[in-house]
């Protein structure tokens, strides 16, 4: 529960509009101690609007994952607990070699809760998925961080900050930095271990995986590359719009054609992880405001749905489309939840997801209006599948043939995902929740990276 309260008092005392006075570039609860003076290695500590709005989020689903494990193993629980802090850790570092570390050993803990609690044999091809993918691009960032201690002489957010990189530089480090970042979100062609990884991990694993674990690229992107490269930022715009935009469009095409639960909400994943990278880069308060709110809301809605098929796992032992059927007869109670969740992953107005996306429309139409009209038919399309799904598990025929015993919604089932209700309507109706945050802290952002006008 201390964590919980510490959550409580950060949004307590956090003030966004301190940032404009601050004289550590926005940061709240500054810390810095010096590790190592000869790589000029920092344990340093801050938070803004950015940070914060993901230490709620991982703290809030932290806390209905650990509710939910209570018949899991000890083992299983200290993995969680190891995740758990280093993903704080992330959205508090202010050095980037030890961000890098942090980001990089989040996925220790994930690769074993797959590998050892996965559900089928299969968990052992996709946790070395999830190891080759993110190694890969790993070290091209490492080597990237050497060339910068080399240069810089530290590896302290403020000073890569002011800090003059030739343009050259810039490009080849953006570059090499961006396939890291890319690869967890993840963007295509970077994405096989995803689906893979989210199929085979038990319930509280797709949970983590998609509402903490993906942000890490898009927090990766807005905390770092784009502030300290933003010259080579503006180089490869056209770049990064193209392979997020085919993302979305491809990601929700495919989307489509799935049989299994959980890689329908994960390819869903993948569509609305690329519409944030778009607000992300359009360099716009509009559209980064909307980028940090989708991803926000993602981490809510894309947790329910990741809880309620994990619930039909539980009674049904499968997630195979084809053995669903008529479920609103014999669970309406479920099938309601269901509804609201497959509409908070539409977008439907007064979900969280809908102020996200108009926002980012808005940011990426100020940028490019042609880009804008391919993301709204990602967010259309975001509608044929989420609908299709919910069709194809709730209406049509009862499969009393394959299933003699239903059950409705438990106690322990209704306090998991009710508090999640109340989240996603929250943040659709009340903006302001998030936006006193984040806006202010955009803005400096925007400032820092001689982007606004």
């Amino acid at each position: 529960m201390f964590m919980q309260y510490f959550g409580l008092f950060l949004w307590y005392i956090f003030d966004p509009f301190l940032v404009i006075t601050s004289q550590n570039y926005g940061f709240q609860f500054f810390y810095s101690s010096l590790l190592n003076k000869n790589l000029g290695l920092c344990l340093t500590f801050g938070i803004d609007g950015f940070s914060l709005m993901f230490i709620l989020l991982t703290i809030f689903v932290f806390t209905l994952c650990f509710f939910a494990i209570s018949n899991f193993s000890k083992v299983f629980k200290n993995l969680l607990v190891g995740l758990y802090l280093l993903l704080l850790l992330n959205f508090m570092l202010l050095d980037f070699i030890l961000f890098y570390l942090a980001f990089e050993c989040s996925l220790i803990p994930m690769f074993f809760i797959i590998g050892l609690f996965g559900s089928r044999a299969r968990k052992i091809k996709a946790t070395f998925y999830l190891f080759i993918y993110t190694t890969a691009t790993a070290f091209l960032t490492l080597f990237c961080l050497f060339y910068i201690i080399l240069q810089v002489g530290s590896t302290f957010y403020l000073d890569l900050l002011t800090f003059n990189f030739t343009i050259t530089e810039q490009k080849i480090l953006w570059f090499c930095i961006f396939l890291t970042f890319a690869t967890k979100i993840p963007i295509i062609p970077f994405h096989i271990w995803l689906p893979e990884a989210h199929v085979e991990a038990p319930t509280v694993g797709s949970v983590i995986l998609a509402s903490i674990l993906l942000k890490l690229g898009g927090y990766g992107f807005s905390r770092f590359l784009i502030p300290i490269f933003s010259k080579a930022t503006l180089f490869f715009l056209p770049f990064v719009f193209s392979l997020a935009i085919c993302s979305v469009v491809y990601a929700s095409f495919t989307t489509i054609r799935q049989i299994d639960l959980k890689r329908i909400v994960a390819y869903s994943s993948i569509a609305h992880m690329n519409l944030a990278v778009l607000g992300i880069f359009s360099l716009n308060v509009q559209g980064i405001d909307g980028a940090l709110y989708l991803m926000i809301g993602h981490g809510v809605v894309s947790s329910a749905l990741f809880f309620l098929v994990g619930f039909m796992y539980d009674r049904f032992h499968t997630k195979l489309l084809r053995y669903y059927g008529g479920l609103i007869i014999v669970m309406p109670v479920f099938g309601i939840f269901f509804f609201l969740f497959t509409m908070g992953n539409v977008g439907f107005p007064t979900t969280s997801n809908f102020i996200g996306e108009f926002l980012i429309l808005i940011g990426i139409f100020i940028k490019n209006p042609f880009i804008a009209l391919f993301a709204g038919f990602g967010i259309i399309l975001s509608a044929v599948y989420s609908f299709w799904l919910y069709t194809r598990v709730f209406f049509g025929t009862l499969k009393t043939d394959t299933w003699f015993i239903f059950s409705e919604m438990s106690i322990k089932e209704l306090l998991i995902i009710m508090p999640l209700t109340f989240l996603m309507f929250f943040l659709g109706i009340n903006s302001t929740a998030l936006l006193n945050i984040s806006t202010i802290t955009t803005e400096i952002f925007l400032i820092n990276c001689a982007f606004y006008v």
